[in-house]
């Protein structure tokens, strides 16, 4: 007589709780503790809200997300917006958005919040009050002023969780944090100028707060070493006419210039290919400084020397000024010391 086979355990789910009374019953605590539990508040001691955790995955229960956010008037929901005024066809894959959007959205999700993009064309005067009045957010990281002061300066002066990543100037109504941008292009005039350039282009154009601090710091040291003024050429940031725009600036200069501050490492970095395809080697031929210090400018070949800003610190700096000021506290700007970078190139 054969054995009697014994049925398996059921694999029926156990079922879903409606509301939080309901999951309370079930937990045998208040709708408070498991409210509490599940917020990972430390009044409930670890092994009950270790319990309430595994129970409320086994019974698929979740509390209402939109009635937290309508009792607490939180969003928890943080908005990164990259304003583009004035490079319309640059992408969010530039090198240097992707890595201090990286840095910034560990530091914004590590802290508990969800996050949302926005890559936006400032084609309308109050493109940023729509974004800060949505309702939709709890603060807001902007990279870049882009061409767009103006705008944010009005929207900070009534918006207060809103911190940008750029320049700081006398009497600045909006918090930025960034790089003491003049300085850094004094630093790489004079890192050029001591290699003995006398002749020196700024690949780069001038309509932003950040770059215009540049070439300016650039111009410092020209003056400050008696050379002729820098020549500013204009390069945009959309990698698609960067190398046309490079080549036809060295046709248009010939032997004019003798070194290279590019306004960015992505341009030095294409700079740097343009003349290796023309036979002009670097740096004994055209000495080139980038500005950044992105992951790529170690990697490239010849390594590039450039000017750092520290992108970790500084997207911490942003989100622990932003999450101050959602708090109702005071968060003034952050100038960080740009530094330079010695390797190939110059």
């Amino acid at each position: 007589m054969s054995d009697p086979i014994t049925p398996p355990p059921s694999s029926t789910p156990p079922p879903r709780v409606r509301n939080i009374s309901e999951f309370a019953r079930i937990a045998g605590v208040s709708a408070g503790t498991v409210s509490r539990a599940l917020a990972g508040k430390s009044v409930v001691n670890r092994e009950t809200r270790e319990r309430i955790e595994a129970l409320a995955i086994e019974h698929g229960f979740r509390p209402n997300q939109m009635a937290r956010r309508l009792r607490t008037q939180r969003t928890n929901v943080i908005g990164v917006v990259v304003p583009l005024g004035h490079e319309r066809r640059q992408h969010l894959s530039d090198p240097f958005f992707m890595t201090l959007l990286g840095h910034l959205a560990d530091a914004v999700t590590e802290a508990g919040y969800d996050l949302m993009l926005s890559r936006i064309i400032p084609d309308a005067d109050d493109w940023l009050e729509r974004i800060v009045q949505s309702g939709m957010l709890d603060g807001v990281l902007l990279i870049g002023q882009s061409d767009q002061f103006e705008a944010i300066e009005r929207v900070a002066a009534h918006y207060r969780p809103m911190v940008v990543w750029g320049s700081h100037l006398a009497g600045q109504v909006h918090c930025a944090v960034g790089v003491d941008n003049r300085l850094g292009g004094r630093l790489a005039g004079e890192r050029l100028i001591g290699r003995g350039c006398r002749r020196i282009a700024f690949l780069g154009e001038t309509r932003t707060l950040e770059l215009s601090q540049r070439f300016l710091g650039l111009q410092d040291a020209a003056a400050a070493a008696g050379i002729d003024p820098p020549l500013q050429l204009n390069t945009h940031l959309a990698s698609d006419i960067m190398a046309g725009e490079i080549a036809a600036h060295l046709d248009e200069v010939g032997d004019r210039i003798d070194g290279i501050v590019a306004a960015s490492d992505v341009i030095a970095m294409r700079a740097v290919r343009v003349l290796t395809d023309r036979g002009i080697d670097v740096p004994d031929r055209m000495p080139i400084t980038g500005f950044d210090d992105l992951p790529l400018a170690e990697q490239t070949v010849p390594r590039l020397t450039t000017i750092r800003q520290d992108l970790v610190a500084g997207a911490q700096a942003m989100v622990a000024a932003l999450f101050a000021r959602i708090d109702g506290k005071e968060a003034p700007s952050v100038e960080m010391t740009p530094e330079l970078i010695l390797r190939d190139t110059a």
